[in-house]
């Protein structure tokens, strides 16, 4: 099964705060979320990781080795430390600045960062990317205006990896919240 997270930002304790998370402080968000993780993920599973594994982390080692299933990075501007040690690279399967997949007939474009064109998107390619958590409503709102664009930011997806329809349908339910909020 192949699953998809993204801004997972351990050890971000301002994380916390701006996405209101349920979690007390960042030991807890990590135990929660590695909960979350291994609950759903099995050794053979491929989980991508669209960016933001951790922030303000010496050392996600700990962590990493914790986290079940095959794990494959697409970077987001605040994975330096993994990205400084070849230690933790070697944690991941693959680490990329995008890359694609097919996942039970669906061509996926992943990046960290929202884009407005992606390859094959006249063709009915999807677009799964994160960066922008849950404070920026109007990217949110012009990304969902491109069809096939997903949010995986974990703060969206129950901070778990989730499979694409997952991501699909839980990207419709905060958008129903968000117009909801806005009327």
């Amino acid at each position: 099964m192949i699953f998809y997270t993204s801004d997972l930002h351990f050890g971000h304790a301002n994380a916390i705060k701006f996405d209101e998370r349920p979690f007390t402080d960042v030991d807890d968000m990590a135990d929660g979320m590695i909960h979350n993780w291994n609950s759903r993920v099995g050794k053979n599973d491929t989980v991508y990781i669209l960016g933001d594994f951790c922030f303000k982390l010496k050392d996600p080692e700990p962590i990493l080795a914790r986290l079940k299933g095959h794990k494959r990075l697409i970077l987001g501007n605040h994975d330096q430390v993994i990205m400084g040690s070849e230690k933790l690279q070697s944690y991941f399967d693959d680490i990329q600045k995008m890359d694609y997949v097919s996942d039970r007939g669906k061509l996926i474009v992943m990046c960290h960062f929202p884009i407005a064109e992606w390859n094959k998107k006249k063709s009915g390619a999807y677009h799964f990317y994160g960066h922008i958590h849950k404070s920026s409503p109007e990217v949110y709102s012009f990304m969902t205006g491109q069809g096939r664009a997903y949010n995986v930011g974990c703060m969206i997806n129950n901070y778990m990896p989730c499979t694409a329809d997952e991501i699909i349908r839980n990207n419709e339910i905060y958008q129903a919240r968000l117009q909801s909020e806005a009327k």
